[in-house]
């Protein structure tokens, strides 16, 4: 029996759930430089500061937080559901632009936060979370473990995340701020390696030749990781990050 059409058969899979996975890689890659130059912007042009901050003309300081921030905010929500609701049926083009526009939007708004710590916790914490992102996504393309089963945990996880985090902005309790943020790293952590073995998987059935069906196949999974990545990156600087 002939086995070199199975073996090209399988060779070409590989080859195009590798290319799916660097795509997914490089577009996550490019929205968080996309957050970081803007972000860096946004720290360093007074008329972008204005954007975000509420500034007292009478004495030129910061007041607080602009309500530009939380319009933005809202808007990169309905971004994120409308990308989940509709990747399938919209444009290559019109997904990719919604994820830059998003990450974009993410350097703005996260502008304030990073403000409040110094640059030296920034970059320190940028590299520990790319390091642990780096890892659990390793684990999530190599091991044969299904991590099925982790998807429910890690939402309702993520949902009592989301609770408790409510709950502390009345309570203003620095001991569940704490633990907010150790559980926060762990959740997001273990949504990295599921996410990543779930992108796997839809890379090894993406049709071959469908080249605007992998372009939205990778900006929906990009989306996913820079997810993961930005949410692991706050949880850790909370805990590890210098305050000015």
């Amino acid at each position: 029996m002939n086995q070199y059409p199975s073996m090209q058969r399988s060779a070409a899979k590989a080859e195009v759930l590798n290319a799916f996975m660097r795509g997914v890689y490089g577009w996550m890659s490019g929205g968080l430089a996309l957050t970081a130059v803007v972000a860096y912007l946004t720290a360093s042009v007074p008329a972008l500061q204005q954007l975000v901050f509420s500034i007292d003309p009478a004495t030129n300081t910061v007041v607080g937080i602009s309500s530009l921030v939380w319009i933005l905010m809202f808007a990169e929500i309905g971004i994120v559901f409308y990308l989940g609701a509709r990747i399938s049926s919209m444009a290559a083009s019109t997904a990719t632009g919604l994820f830059l526009l998003y990450s974009g939007l993410n350097g703005l708004t996260l502008t304030p936060i990073l403000l409040m710590y110094t640059f030296e916790s920034v970059a320190s914490t940028f590299l520990i979370t790319a390091a642990m992102f780096g890892t659990m996504s390793i684990y999530g393309m190599i091991t044969k473990k299904d991590l099925t089963s982790w998807g429910s945990l890690l939402f309702m996880g993520l949902i009592g995340l989301l609770i408790a985090m409510v709950v502390n902005m009345f309570m203003q309790s620095s001991a569940m701020a704490f633990a907010i943020s150790v559980i926060g790293v762990i959740i997001f952590l273990g949504l990295t390696a599921y996410d990543t073995q779930k992108l796997k998987t839809m890379g090894e059935m993406v049709p071959e030749g469908d080249s605007a069906a992998i372009r939205r196949g990778t900006i929906m999974g990009a989306l996913t990781l820079y997810l993961d990545f930005i949410n692991l990156f706050l949880m850790l600087l909370r805990l590890m990050g210098d305050r000015r």
